[in-house]
């Protein structure tokens, strides 16, 4: 199974759709809120949500979801990256909610050759993020340094680091 791509494997234009969804939880959104410290009502407090809010609900702090299509996208996009380099844009166009599942998919804008190193590149991507409906409601872009296969292969192949049992 393969865990990311090099540099050499990323076409202009192609979309990576992420598998599987994730059907975000009461829990999760509390969990991410309290960890990090983004104690914000319209995320813990139902009865402020109901009672103050256009949504009359919790809404999912938007950065777990963000979160979430990062994570999704790594065995597609960034699984044998070097380096993320830089988070260009990040949208939040709609709210999410408990209950809600979010899909996932990357398209490749664009890719560069490092300058400097041979074994490398920068590949540049657009993650949208979707509920069940279709409806996007997170969108980013990135640049993130990833290995030639050469890189790879000088440092122990496909999968580097992984030791051998003892028998």
């Amino acid at each position: 199974m393969q865990f990311g791509r090099y540099y050499e494997e990323f076409e202009v234009g192609a979309v990576y759709k992420h598998w599987p969804g994730k059907t975000v939880t009461e829990y999760d959104d509390h969990l991410f809120c309290l960890i990090t410290m983004n104690h914000h009502p319209l995320h813990l407090d139902a009865h402020f949500a109901e009672e103050t809010t256009e949504f009359g609900k919790n809404v999912v702090v938007g950065n777990y979801i963000y979160s979430l299509l990062l994570g999704m996208s790594v065995p597609d996009v960034s699984g044998k990256a070097i380096a993320n380099l830089e988070v260009e844009s990040l949208k939040h166009t709609k709210p999410t909610f408990h209950g809600d599942t979010i899909y996932g998919e990357t398209e490749v804008l664009d890719k560069t050759e490092s300058k400097s190193k041979d074994d490398r590149g920068v590949v540049y991507v657009e993650t949208r993020g979707y509920k069940q409906d279709g409806t996007v409601v997170c969108t980013f872009r990135r640049k993130v340094m990833i290995p030639k296969k050469s890189y790879g292969d000088a440092r122990g192949g496909e999968q580097a680091g992984r030791p051998v049992p003892e028998v």
